[in-house]
């Protein structure tokens, strides 16, 4: 059903492009009503307005708090035209019907974005425009209801395609925009006060969302996939793509993986290489270069294909060891001029600077068919003076440091991990198994097949305790000096007497760090 326009309420904090809209408005002989701010910018831009104290015959009050709730706005928005009751209590009152409201809120979002007070921020909570928007929405078989300065040239088109007229089509589609807008805003809000009450674990959890960019496709071809940002800087991600080809889904959960990662590794220079959200190759070192190249070092044929993070600016002669491999994204903390030219010879890859980024979000959400679990993020660095040595060998202090940096790259493994290191960097992965042996040996595997000198004195990570000798008696068989685990297995007695047999050094965090 399409249905004339003929009065025309708009309240808006964001005045871009308004002349368009009025334009049309005019054009159709759509009266105006307006106030405020809005209502000054009408009248300077040289159109027709009622303001709507007039309109109303009630002043706006409590510093504007009070302005649009009233009842002939709202009867005018609510009122079901088909209905011969509501005509006849509309005539009865000589209430006019509202047929357009253009609405956008206070900017709640950008003020909270720039840390003012609490006052300044509850002040700038709308609440008029929502209850303009809700009840619009509501009633999109007789109402249009416009949030966005983006679709005003959908408006225009609407009205000039059907002659001052909206479709239902079009009605209920900007409705659906709209309720999401108040959600979207809602939850913005209420996050704000969990926040600021330092409530992890509402009764209620909202997760709010705007999105970035659909993605091509999902993990896999047949599946449909969008990128959201949930936070308050919602329009970018905190790092820039300078090259490439647009991200897909897989590459910004490697991504995101690698940047967890990079973000706990903070003493020296270091790179990550991710591949299906598993790290293939960590490696820490004072020298850039070295560090990139004991990272690739560590397993180079599943680094084919991956992602690499670095926390260090690119310079041409790391940019030329990383363009001996296939990779799909290249990450650091900038690129000097002379690396970008050598990057940018791989036509694909895609280059994405990370120096502005910073985690924000401490919380977790995996989803599943209609709910969801949520956990604080596993981000405890490992304390060297709580670790406690139950072996007759005890490690040197100047060891300590590396067996921390194992036992840190663990958590990041998909358990059941195991994570063998030396100077700094991985040199066996053995990742997602659904037995701890398993994953043992496959670490090993991998040691042997690129790096064998360097499982001997190596260290060993383990995500979570052995619950049999079998997994000790293998690392140790293979060269591994020291090993670190959480501990707490009924059968740790065997498993310590076992680590003394093999002459290995074996320390208990009594944290887990499983990783599902």
């Amino acid at each position: 059903m399409n249905l004339k326009v003929k009065n025309a309420l708009i309240s808006v904090s964001n005045k871009k492009n308004l002349i368009t809209v009025l334009k049309i408005l005019k054009k159709f002989n759509i009266n105006i009503i307006s106030s405020g701010g809005t209502y000054e910018s009408i009248l300077k831009l040289g159109f027709r307005c009622t303001e709507l104290s007039k309109y109303t015959g009630f002043e706006e009050m409590l510093d504007g708090r009070v302005k649009t709730l009233h009842p002939k706005i709202h009867a005018g928005i609510l009122h079901d035209r088909q209905n011969i009751k509501h005509k006849d209590e509309m005539l009865k009152q000589n209430f006019p019907a509202i047929d357009l409201i253009i609405v956008n809120f206070y900017p709640f979002q950008r003020i909270v974005k720039q840390k003012l007070n609490s006052k300044k921020i509850l002040e700038n909570i709308d609440i008029g425009g929502p209850t303009l928007v809700r009840a619009a929405a509501k009633n999109f078989k007789n109402v249009t209801i416009i949030t966005n300065i983006n679709d005003y040239k959908s408006l225009i088109d609407e009205l000039e395609n059907f002659k001052g007229k909206t479709t239902i089509g079009f009605r209920e589609f900007m409705s659906s925009k709209a309720f999401g807008l108040t959600a979207y805003y809602d939850a913005m809000i209420a996050n704000w006060f969990n926040k600021r009450l330092k409530i992890k674990f509402p009764e209620r959890k909202t997760i709010f969302g705007r999105k970035l960019q659909k993605l091509r496709y999902g993990e896999n071809p047949h599946q449909e996939s969008s990128i959201y940002v949930s936070d308050y800087e919602d329009k970018k991600l905190g790092f820039i793509q300078i090259h490439g080809k647009d991200l897909t889904y897989n590459n910004y959960n490697d991504m995101f993986a690698s940047l967890e990662i990079l973000s706990s590794l903070k003493k020296n220079s270091s790179t990550v290489i991710i591949k299906h959200a598993n790290p293939c190759g960590v490696s820490e070192n004072k020298i850039p270069f070295i560090s990139l190249k004991n990272a690739f070092a560590s397993d180079p044929i599943s680094a084919f294909g991956g992602v690499v993070a670095c926390n260090y600016k690119i310079n041409k002669k790391i940019a030329l060891e990383i363009n001996k491999s296939f990779l799909e994204v290249i990450m650091a903390k900038g690129f000097d001029n002379d690396s970008l030219t050598v990057l940018k010879r791989k036509k694909n890859m895609r280059i994405i600077d990370i120096s502005n980024f910073k985690h924000k979000n401490h919380t977790s959400i995996k989803s599943f068919d209609g709910s969801f679990i949520v956990q604080s993020r596993d981000d405890i660095i490992l304390d060297i003076k709580k670790l406690k040595c139950v072996t007759r060998l005890k490690p040197k202090k100047d060891e300590l440091a590396e067996i921390q940096f194992t036992f840190n790259v663990c958590k990041y493994i998909k358990s059941n991990a195991i994570v063998i290191c030396n100077n700094f960097s991985t040199v066996g992965i053995g990742a997602g198994q659904p037995s701890r042996l398993d994953s043992c040996k496959i670490a090993i595997q991998k040691a042997k097949q690129f790096q064998s000198s360097k499982i001997k004195n190596s260290i060993a990570a383990s995500d979570a305790f052995f619950p049999f000798v079998d997994g000790i008696n293998t690392l140790i068989k293979a060269g591994v000096k020291t090993i670190i685990q959480p501990g707490g297995s009924i059968r740790d007695k065997e498993i310590i007497t076992a680590a003394n047999k093999g002459k290995i050094k074996m320390l208990f965090t009594g944290i887990r760090h499983f990783n599902h």
